[in-house]
């Protein structure tokens, strides 16, 4: 563990670092659509997680213009297009498929040359989508008790050293050391109060806790890919660069996770949620940096975990139900008659007819 403790002292750094420009240049403002937001259909046995989004087709996608998170103004969107943002559930994890367009750019190595994207969901009730968190309090002051109820749950994906198609996230060694880290593919499992509190889970100001680890896994693709029996790290960089095409980033959690301590949101059916979408490209081959990127919207968009279709269609107790219930009656009625005149058939003393004694 001690030999693994300066790769996680980096990592946190690295964190902090990329908001260490995250200041507004005016007040901020945000006119929000009330009315967008995300529905997580339930489809078991419907995705396979390769990053591949032919067997989303049948998913409704939610549309978003992306605009710069400090900025949040049209005349700054992304040129490249929309993002359709696609979720679903099937009774135990929660899935979710982003998909925008793109020139093809790939750096290996090179985190801030290559399109990355990041997924955050409110956990605290105070938490805000301004300032992941919104908690006052700077780095020196931030803990679980100075910015209770201010916490945000974030998967953030930085493709540089991820193969296309291949699974990262979650996995034995990470989390085996109680944190959210990914040492393979940078998929990792972060929480915050604001953008200058941000850590792995399991690691920050208030100790580490060995019981945390990343629920996240996830998969990236671009439609330029003329391979599909799989990549391995030698075919880097996987296709030539500018090409137009669609990247999609494909990943899944489980709805409720092992949390204890407030680093996860937690979903459940039935029930909404708050949550965002971040993008960042390297425009014109000039590395993103930390708070440089788009987002869906300027303020929370909530994430509808719907129940089972199935369940929608339930009887009202007006018309089907009492039926039931008078039909119920009824048999019981005819069975205690029948059951009535049985007994009294079986238990009816025989007659005995009288012969008079001259006869006998």
């Amino acid at each position: 563990m001690l030999r693994f403790l300066p790769l996680l002292l980096v990592l946190g750094l690295a964190l902090i670092g990329c908001v260490s420009s995250h200041e507004e240049s005016g007040e901020w403002s945000c006119e929000s659509d009330s009315e967008i937001r995300v529905e997580a259909e339930y489809r078991p046995g419907f995705i396979t997680l390769d990053g591949n989004a032919d067997d989303w087709k049948d998913i409704e996608a939610s549309e978003f213009s992306l605009l710069p998170a400090l900025d949040p103004h049209v005349e700054h969107e992304y040129q490249g297009g929309k993002m359709n943002v696609k979720a679903l559930h099937d009774g135990h994890d929660v899935y979710f498929l982003l998909q925008v367009d793109g020139e093809y750019v790939y750096s290996k190595g090179e985190n801030n040359k290559c399109p990355s994207v990041a997924l955050m969901f409110q956990i605290g009730e105070d938490a805000t989508y301004h300032n992941m968190g919104g908690c006052k309090e700077r780095t020196d002051s931030c803990t679980s008790k100075t910015c209770k109820g201010h916490e945000v749950d974030i998967m953030h994906f930085s493709i540089g050293n991820a193969i296309p198609g291949r699974l990262y996230g979650g996995n034995p060694i990470d989390n085996g050391e109680g944190n959210g880290g990914d040492r393979f593919g940078h998929l990792v499992d972060v929480y915050a109060w604001n953008p200058h509190c941000r850590y792995l889970d399991g690691l920050g100001p208030s100790g580490n806790d060995s019981s945390a680890q990343n629920d996240w896994k996830g998969a990236w693709w671009h439609s330029s890919f003329n391979v599909h029996s799989g990549f391995v790290d030698e075919d880097s960089p996987y296709a030539s660069g500018g090409q137009k095409g669609t990247y999609y980033f494909e990943f899944s959690r489980p709805l409720r996770t092992m949390d204890h301590i407030q680093q996860d949101a937690q979903f459940k059916i039935g029930e909404s949620s708050k949550m965002s979408v971040a993008f960042w490209y390297p425009a014109d081959g000039k590395p993103w940096h930390g708070s440089g990127h788009y987002s869906i919207n300027c303020d929370w968009v909530p994430l509808d975990i719907s129940l089972d279709s199935s369940m929608l269609t339930k009887s009202s107790p007006g018309s089907s139900g009492s039926t039931a219930s008078v039909f119920a009656l009824l048999l019981s009625a005819i069975s205690l008659c029948v059951s009535v005149f049985v007994g009294y058939r079986v238990l009816k003393p025989k007659s005995v007819p009288f012969t008079p004694m001259e006869n006998l």
